[in-house]
């Protein structure tokens, strides 16, 4: 069956799994611009909102080790897919039924735990396929229409709001590219129903277990502190409003313009990624480290320009990093490998946006130079681990 494949359905299965995304990024995207303010109309505190928003991200991450160590003994990739999916774009549409903010809160944690099952499944296919297509490409181009879905949900959102004003009305409208979503999913399962034949055959790594693969450690610890110094768009929007840099209006539009860079960038970065490989990564997080700076010390330019190199560097994790490990790992253990990075990745974040919260308060000055150094301390680690793969 492997022979017939080609570099044509490689693409396809991309592009199919790329519309998957962009409609299910457009439904709980949609719903996580509204699920804050949403929660205070039914009650809960600020602390209550602040807690289940980030314990679900926090039991979402968790879940990937798990789901991705059962990816890789089961191979079950549809099944556990689905299972993700159907929690993760289900729960957005159930919000529309809420009338106490302990159910809410629930389906809110339910769908980061749905995505966080589903995650290590649809990048170990991804990578099967972006392997034939180069994966830097495949992942660059998979994450762009997945960010456009990111970027189209909150603004549905916003219009169907203006229309109708009520929370559950746009809970509810969201279940048309919910169901659209899942329709894709199973047109996928049906086309590609094994979709480790989609992956040529290469030479094989010389690392065939995950515990013994020292690159891997090796960049796991780079993308942790890039993780780490990342700060969170939260923040810097928060940065925004308090020094009234921005107006409220156009705070929610430098957003999109972040991920409007991130739309345009992740394929180009990937495409570059396949012709000159590790390398590329290393100099994006070098630029990107300059976000905090630009953000944080300077005026609206400078402020705007520090948002297209944090657009920048997110395109970049969001794309090169999962591709740099369909390429380093081999395909039996990466749903572990996508599974255990997305997890240590997530904490890191969280931990990091947390701990800038804290530094914003203190001292700007401070708050820079952790976002910076974590950044800078990376590239010795990812350089490490390049030179390891040569």
């Amino acid at each position: 069956m492997t022979a017939n494949i080609t570099k044509k359905d490689a693409v396809k299965f991309v592009v199919l799994m790329g519309i998957l995304s962009l409609l299910a990024d457009m439904t709980y995207e949609g719903a996580r611009s509204i699920t804050g303010p949403y929660l205070g109309t039914l009650g809960a505190s600020g602390a209550i909102v602040g807690f289940v928003a980030g314990f679900g991200e926090f039991f979402g991450y968790g879940l990937r080790l798990f789901s991705g160590y059962f990816v890789d003994r089961s191979h079950r990739y549809w099944l556990i897919a689905i299972l993700g999916y159907f929690i993760n774009l289900l729960a957005v549409p159930l919000l529309a039924l809420t009338t106490r903010w302990w159910t809410a809160s629930f389906l809110i944690v339910a769908e980061r735990a749905g995505k966080g099952i589903r995650n290590p499944a649809r990048d170990a296919m991804l990578s099967h396929a972006a392997q034939r297509m180069g994966m830097g490409w495949g992942f660059g181009l998979h994450e762009a229409m997945d960010q456009t879905g990111a970027m189209l949900g909150p603004l549905l959102v916003a219009l169907i709001l203006y229309w109708h004003g009520h929370y559950q009305h746009a809970f509810a409208m969201l279940a048309i590219p919910a169901m659209a979503a899942l329709g894709v999913l199973f047109i996928s399962c049906f086309l590609y129903p094994d979709p480790k034949t989609l992956e040529a055959q290469s030479k094989p790594l010389a690392f065939t277990t995950l515990k013994a693969n020292k690159p891997f450690w090796i960049y796991l610890i780079g993308a942790s502190l890039v993780a780490l110094g990342y700060a969170d768009f939260a923040l810097i929007a928060y940065h925004f409003g308090k020094e009234q840099l921005i107006s409220p209006l156009w705070i929610p539009i430098t957003y999109a313009i972040a991920l409007g860079t991130n739309i345009v960038m992740a394929p180009w970065l990937g495409h570059l990624y396949d012709r000159k490989g590790f390398i590329v990564l290393v100099m994006m997080t070098a630029i990107a480290s300059l976000f905090a700076p630009l953000v944080f010390f300077g005026n609206i330019q400078w402020a705007v320009l520090g948002v297209i190199v944090w657009g920048i560097g997110y395109g970049a994790q969001n794309s090169l990093m999962r591709a740099i490990i369909g390429n380093i790992v081999p395909k039996e253990k990466r749903g572990s490998a996508y599974g255990v990075f997305n997890a240590i990745f997530g904490v890191c974040w969280f931990l990091g946006s947390a701990l800038m919260g804290v530094l914003y308060d203190t001292s700007l000055i401070f708050l820079v130079i952790f976002s910076v150094s974590a950044q800078l301390l990376a590239l010795p680690f990812l350089w490490k681990a390049r030179r390891l793969l040569l």
